[in-house]
């Protein structure tokens, strides 16, 4: 180990920590192999939009972090190069260990650490000290089962390590925290418990390794996974638990075995209606000790559900409710019966952290929504049916008026969106009913015949009624089938659809309920780098993109269930609440019965066949037959096309690139003044260049919204400080004005000419490649060494004359 009293200011970051930190750490107790590890890379880069273009921004990792087993870190430690001061990186450090939800953080620079405890009782909560005082293992265990309160009994449960496939996969930071406070919770005594994680987090995947954990700990013997769709319960026991293999068995026929000890099935296989139909009872109460109920804000979250009932009877077990939108409303609770969340980890968590996709919005006003339609007198539709005279709007249109070119347009508008950025990128039109999306697809076919002729499947209808549309389901969210490429639907894709290559959300359904809003916007927030797919486009006819700025859309979800024997809810109640009156295809917490539109198995979120003409709010007044009018010869047109970005503070912007790389320039320098320091300080401009980058500024949507003829000083300077640009032309003229190169021999004036017109034909970048002399014409006057020698005498004379060519080129009398 080198001696703390070396002359180290010369080392880098990395010799810090190869010849210092970690034999301190090892010395210490530190098992390398177990407890050690080096640049964790805690969150993937944000993903930043502007047109057609997008870029992750890069991410630091942190330097090391140390874990009792590899399931439970305890420590994070940044380290700097020497000639920083000791304590630097602690701010840094923290931020890591905030994400971990560790209490010790450490900082260094090679001399020793400052050590930041959490737990500290007394006395300071930052200390300094040497590389040989580092604290072992052992110490920060017992500090860290202390700080929580953790007991005997709890250890076991609590160190069980999660499953380990030996591909390198492990639980992402959050899903670490969601797995550790749910295990933890349950290790104390907890039995109701609550996680709410965005779609696309991976909530299944978290919830395989909390049963995991359980289960090999023998904490709990018998586990029912519950889920109200057949495609979550098949997708989830052939892929994330797959590795419970024999011991897993999937309920059929309503029949419980119980020879298997892991259970995956739908709510609708263990009851329904009839006495006969409850399956769930043929195993005594007390059967299952651990029930996982996935998308907990469906069927679970009423009082009266049918599927409640299945929850009540195994009351001793502990239950897990998984959902990435609790239902909270003045009738529904899904905090009411979990309690609290143990964790959350929202959407826009996810978009910042790079984990989740962000969406661009492109808003279609359409005149007949917002002024409505009215028939004339006595007007009849297309079926002969005389048309009552009212005014119709959008929340009509669809569902009980259907207007021939308002359908056509919408499907001109996607189809037209779909040919000018990629024919082939997966889309989901979501539509009012199944009728609806059989007119979106008739209209889709026709308006993309040549795609359609490649392959008939190009559109299909996915609706539960249509056999053949439901088995190209998984063929739609499979990223290696190329079809089906749009999926028009109602309510079957609305929720557990992983289609994780989905590019394009057309909303041309009337949303009213904010539960279905954030389920919908979850079909496109899936990221998959293989395929591309960094960001998805909502293309909303229906104005329901406005719910963004409802404060519900992402925040902290709140119980409001109010609860008053005799009390009926009703639109003058002021404590009525929008969601429970929204009629979009919502009964979600509705009896179990036959399903007419076939979407839901057993009638979960039926289509309306009927429509109330009396009563209170629920039932109870004449029913009459349903007619929906049909008409055409009605003309339609755009009022305004406008498209906006996800920002920083997760609401919705209209902006230019240009706006928003001004945004973000003037946040990393405050003055042009200090941009031009900078740019003319760094030994090498493409350093800056990618620093820029780093931050969000994607060159290539900047030069197409500005202009592809400025070099990136330019750009910056122009659109962040206003100045007047020089194109990369206009520079390079202007260095050879000055005649500066004669002070150098003919071949050296001919390599700084061409190497100014290359500058002049496509940047900076060009001039500090390594492989600029690989290219015509300087591989024609020879290897790029000998070129180099010939004409400069040395590689350091040729870096000499860049530097001072790149001087020239910004020079700062030429930016005025």
């Amino acid at each position: 180990m080198v001696q703390a009293g070396s002359n180290k200011g010369f080392l880098t970051e990395t010799d810090i920590i190869t010849k210092f930190i970690l034999p301190a750490v090892i010395q210490n107790g530190w098992d390398n192999l177990t407890q050690i590890r080096q640049e964790v890379k805690l969150r993937d880069g944000k993903v930043v939009v502007r047109g057609q273009v997008a870029a992750r921004k890069t991410v630091k990792s942190a330097d090391i972090v140390l874990y009792y087993k590899p399931n439970l870190p305890l420590a994070v430690i940044e380290a700097k190069a020497n000639k920083h001061e000791i304590g630097k990186g602690m701010q840094q450090a923290l931020d890591y260990a905030g994400l971990l939800d560790v209490p010790f953080a450490f900082a260094t620079n090679g001399d020793g650490f400052i050590f930041h405890d959490k737990t500290a009782l007394s006395g300071p909560i930052e200390t300094e000290t040497s590389l040989e005082e580092f604290p072992s293992p052992e110490i920060l265990w017992q500090k860290y089962c202390a700080w929580k309160g953790y007991t005997d009994a709890q250890l076991p449960i609590i160190t069980q390590p999660y499953h380990d496939d030996g591909s390198g996969k492990s639980p992402r930071y959050y899903q670490l925290q969601a797995i550790n406070k749910t295990i933890e919770a349950i290790s104390a005594g907890q039995n109701r418990i609550l996680l709410v994680m965005a779609t696309g987090t991976g909530k299944t995947y978290t919830a395989f390794q909390i049963i995991w954990r359980l289960w090999k700990s023998k904490t709990k013997k018998r586990i029912l996974f519950l889920a109200d769709r057949n495609v979550l319960v098949d997708q989830t026991r052939i892929n994330d638990f797959q590795p419970f293999d024999t011991a897993m068995t999937k309920i059929e026929k309503r029949t419980v075995d119980p020879a298997y000890e892991i259970h995956l099935g739908l709510y609708q296989a263990l009851t329904g209606p009839e006495e006969s139909q409850k399956a769930y009872k043929q195993v005594s109460r007390d059967f299952f000790d651990l029930i996982v109920i996935d998308e907990c804000h469906r069927g679970s979250a009423a009082e009266d559900s049918a599927w409640r009932e299945i929850l009540e009877y195994f009351n001793s077990a502990t239950q897990i409710g998984l959902t990435a939108t609790p239902k909270e409303t003045d009738e529904v609770s899904n905090i009411d019966y979990f309690g609290e969340p143990v964790y959350s980890y929202s959407l826009k968590e996810g978009i910042e952290d790079g984990f989740l996709a962000p969406y661009k919005v492109v808003r279609v006003d359409l005149d007949v929504d917002a002024l409505g339609w009215r028939p004339t007198k006595g007007q009849v539709d297309k079926h002969g049916e005389v048309i009552p005279d009212r005014i119709y709007n959008a929340k009509d249109f669809d569902r009980n008026l259907v207007i021939d070119e308002r359908t056509q347009l919408v499907a001109e508008t996607i189809s037209a969106y779909l040919k000018r950025t990629d024919p082939m990128a997966k889309t989901i039109v979501f539509c009012n009913d199944i009728d609806h999306a059989e007119r979106m697809r008739r209209a889709l076919v026709n308006l993309n015949p040549e795609q359609v002729k490649k392959n008939e499947k190009y559109v299909m209808k996915i609706t539960g009624d249509d056999e053949l549309g439901k088995a190209q389901l998984d063929n739609f969210i499979n990223p290696k089938k190329a079809y089906p490429v749009i999926a028009t639907t109602s309510e079957l894709m609305t929720t557990g659809v992983d289609a994780k290559t989905c590019k394009l959300v057309v909303l041309d359904q009337n949303i009213q309920s904010m539960t279905k809003f954030k389920q919908i916007i979850g079909r496109g927030t899936r990221i998959d780098d293989r395929y591309n797919k960094l960001w998805f486009t909502i293309l909303d006819f229906k104005k329901a993109t406005e719910l963004f700025a409802d404060e519900r859309f992402d925040g902290i979800p709140e119980k409001v269930m109010i609860t008053r024997p005799g009390v009926i809810m009703d639109e003058d109640n002021p404590e009525f609440d929008d969601e429970f009156n929204a009629t979009d295809n919502e009964n979600e917490d509705g009896p179990i019965i036959e399903d007419p539109s076939g979407e839901y198995q057993n009638g979960s979120d039926s289509d309306d066949q009927w429509t109330d003409t009396g009563g209170e709010l629920g039932g109870g007044g004449e029913k009459e037959p349903f007619i929906k009018y049909h008409v055409a010869g009605v003309t339609v047109k755009k009022l305004a096309e406008r498209v906006q970005y996800y920002d920083a503070d997760g609401k919705l912007v209209t902006e230019s690139f240009k706006d928003y790389t001004k945004k973000t320039v003037q946040q990393q320098y405050a003055s042009m003044d200090e941009f031009i320091k900078k740019w003319q300080s760094a030994d090498r401009k493409q350093a800056v260049i990618d620093e820029l980058e780093a931050q969000g500024v994607i060159w290539q949507a900047l030069e197409d919204d500005v202009s592809r003829d400025l070099d990136p000083f330019d750009l910056i300077c122009h659109v962040a400080f206003d100045q007047p640009p020089l194109t990369r032309k206009e520079r390079a003229e202007n260095v050879k004005k000055r005649n500066y190169f004669t002070k150098y021999s003919d071949t050296a004036q001919q390599v700084l000419n061409a190497l100014l017109d290359k500058y002049a034909d496509t940047g900076i970048s060009e001039i500090e490649s390594k492989d600029v002399f690989k290219v015509t014409p300087f591989r024609e006057m020879g290897l790029p060494l000998e070129i180099v020698k010939k004409a400069f005498g040395s590689p350091k004379q040729y870096e000499q004359a860049i530097t001072e060519l790149e001087a020239l080129l910004y020079n700062h009398d030429q930016t005025a």
